[in-house]
């Protein structure tokens, strides 16, 4: 505020001057006439001047017609004998010179002008601009020091994750009585690096160690370090660790520490491009031959794989936190976290929606909670029901209804005997997992979804799980080619996914004839760090004899989907018409198609689609471009 108010004096006491000089300069020349000599005497002599001022070798006056003029004369001796034959009136005033302030001001303002202007851009460029940001402050650190003030989240706001949390919170307790670990020889670790996933809490549990710490918290990101300029990222790290010294014991935080931190000797530039040579003093400063007593440097990445490993060695970052995913029970717990800013109804179970999102981060979920509170302002609720979540679902999990997509009833009968075809194999096989829900209402990409959702967490899967998903993705071509005679490219993505599959299962995980080997895999040559070629490890007959097996476990796969969809030719059927009826069935529904049962009608809420779950497995043109990785992590099994 102080630098503000001087800067505001200073330039109004400038722009103070400028009125006053241009005031100066500018004075009476808007009404005043100015005359050539000859014609001053001219006019004299006619006698249309009425009256005069002299004034020094100047002549100020008034012609007949009341107009006024200025003249400025030579030395003269006998116009004032001209003056008074002509009858003009004569006033004398004596020469006034000018006040030294103002002589000054015109003589030395463009010199003033320009040592003021030097010294502003001076100041700016050593820092004295707002926020010191200035042009000469690029080596400074941008550290930003968060105090109570400035953060309100602890651990009461962190879930799921609480491993994590007891790893982190033995930092805090350390920062608030060190002598409880050092009287048994512990010392304090000087690094504390968090991994996991995108979304997993990371951040936010930074954020929470810098709310319960009490304690100076520094807060900075990986790519704050890196610039054009050579040397200013080390720069940058001497003074941050310089501000920490001042403020020991302190906590600094440098958030995608894999844009600074990655393995040195991969770069362009060998061992002197800007990145290294910033990595390097940050390695000096965590454990180099001074010590930075008292410091903690946590820091966050979601790329482990691809941080230097002197980095990751003890004495630097001492302890390493795997942040994962949340499994069921953490994802209620998040859950109810999010739900305290939320006017939620009486009929919301978090256990219900945390069982209905496995694979969610916690950023999902937080998603989840603000796309169910806006549907329920949009439908002009006072309260979040459960339905609102449930919809909310759907349109994370699977994209928002496509509702002025027009289909032709050919079209809409061809996804829905592709769906039936996948359901009906869904639940025919034994050990998979159940159908939640079928529709032929295009979402995102895709036309047509059918979702089956995990009763559990999934961290592996076996053998016949996975050929059975195969068979569950031929089960849509298989329909197709059964009722319709026809093919159509709405199966291209399932053909996709269960290629790269059976060739998992052939080249990754052992599970073919072939036996336990990995195959494959690509031999990299590199010179000064780059890569110069790359070039694959495996014979052609191998490559050939994998083939094989990829097309042998795929070829297995159709054969039992289509074996199971043709001796459940009526279950299609009845499938098809209720989805042409429906549009959407639930896992009520479909159960009573295959028990051979009456159809029941759902509930439809606000004019929306009933609950369900599920993740979206996007299809080719009949249903869009889909995921290139096979949904074989934890969540729902579309296809």
């Amino acid at each position: 505020m102080n630098n503000m108010a001087k800067n505001i004096a200073l330039w109004a006491i400038i722009g103070l001057i400028l009125m006053m000089v241009f005031q100066n300069f500018n004075q009476g020349s808007m009404s005043t006439q100015t005359l050539d000599f000859s014609e001053f005497m001219t006019s004299v002599k006619n006698g249309n001047v009425a009256q005069v001022t002299i004034q020094g070798d100047r002549i100020d006056g008034t012609l007949g017609s009341g107009e006024h003029f200025r003249v400025f004369t030579p030395n003269d001796p006998g116009l004032v004998r001209d003056l008074l034959n002509s009858g003009v009136n004569i006033k004398v005033k004596p020469q006034e010179g000018q006040s030294l302030l103002v002589s000054i001001l015109i003589s030395w303002f463009p010199m003033l002008l320009l040592i003021g202007v030097w010294i502003f851009f001076m100041r700016q460029m050593q820092g004295g601009g707002a926020g010191g940001r200035g042009a000469m402050s690029f080596g400074k650190s941008r550290a930003r020091m968060l105090t109570e003030d400035n953060n309100k989240v602890t651990f009461a706001d962190v879930a799921g994750v609480d491993e994590a949390k007891e790893e982190v919170a033995e930092l805090v307790e350390f920062l608030r009585d060190p002598q409880k670990f050092q009287k048994l020889g512990g010392r304090i670790p000087k690094g504390v690096l968090l991994m996991g996933p995108p979304g997993s809490g990371k951040t936010l549990l930074a954020k929470a160690i810098a709310g319960e710490a009490k304690v100076p918290f520094f807060s900075i990101s990986g790519s704050d370090f890196v610039e054009m300029f050579v040397g200013v990222g080390a720069s940058r790290v001497r003074d941050m660790f310089e501000q920490a010294k001042k403020h020991a014991p302190c906590i600094i935080f440098i958030d995608e520490i894999d844009a600074v931190g990655r393995q040195r000797g991969a770069g362009l530039g060998g061992g002197n491009d800007e990145r290294e040579q910033t990595l390097n003093q940050l390695l000096v400063e965590m454990d180099g031959f001074e010590g930075s007593e008292g410091i903690i440097v946590i820091a966050a990445t979601n790329r482990p794989d691809v941080l230097d490993p002197a980095l990751l060695r003890p004495g630097r970052f001492d302890r390493q936190v795997t942040v994962p995913l949340p499994d069921i029970r953490g994802r209620e717990q998040i859950l109810q976290v999010h739900m305290r800013k939320v006017p939620a109804a009486p009929d919301v179970d978090p256990k219900v929606i945390a069982r209905g999102t496995p694979g969610f981060s916690g950023a999902d979920l937080a998603n989840l909670v603000n796309e169910a509170s806006l549907m329920a302002a949009r439908r002009n609720k006072r309260l979040v029901d459960m339905a609102d979540f449930e919809d909310a679902k759907d349109k994370v999990m699977m994209g928002a209804e496509r509702k002025s997509m027009v289909m032709s009833d050919k079209q809409k009968e061809t996804t829905a005997y592709h769906e039936s075809g996948h359901a009906v194999v869904a639940k025919l096989l034994p050990g998979t997992d159940p159908v939640h829900k079928v529709t032929i209402i295009p979402r995102g990409r895709a036309l047509g979804l059918t979702m089956q959702l995990p009763t559990e967490d999934r961290f592996n899967y076996e053998r016949n799980e996975i050929l059975n998903n195969i068979a569950i993705l031929m089960g849509g071509r298989v329909a197709e080619e059964i009722f319709l005679n026809q093919m159509t490219t709405g199966a291209g993505n399932d053909i996709q996914r269960a290629t790269e599959l059976a060739r998992r299962m052939v080249t990754q995980w052992g599970m073919s004839n072939i036996g336990p080997m990995v195959i494959g895999e690509k031999e990299e040559e590199l010179f000064l760090g780059r890569e110069v070629s790359k070039h694959s490890n495996v014979s052609e007959e191998t490559a050939r004899t994998v083939d094989e097996e990829v097309q042998r476990i795929i070829r297995e796969q159709y054969q039992r989907a289509r074996h199971l969809v043709e001796t459940n030719r009526d279950k299609v059927e009845v499938m098809t018409r209720a989805l042409l009826k429906f549009e959407t069935l639930d896992a009520d529904q479909v159960n009573d198609i295959m028990a051979g049962r009456e159809v029941r009608a759902k509930v439809v809420v606000d004019g929306g689609p009933g609950p369900g779950a599920g993740t979206p497995a996007p299809v080719l043109p009949a249903g869009g471009e889909g995921d290139k990785e096979p949904s074989l992590k934890p969540g729902s099994n579309p296809v």
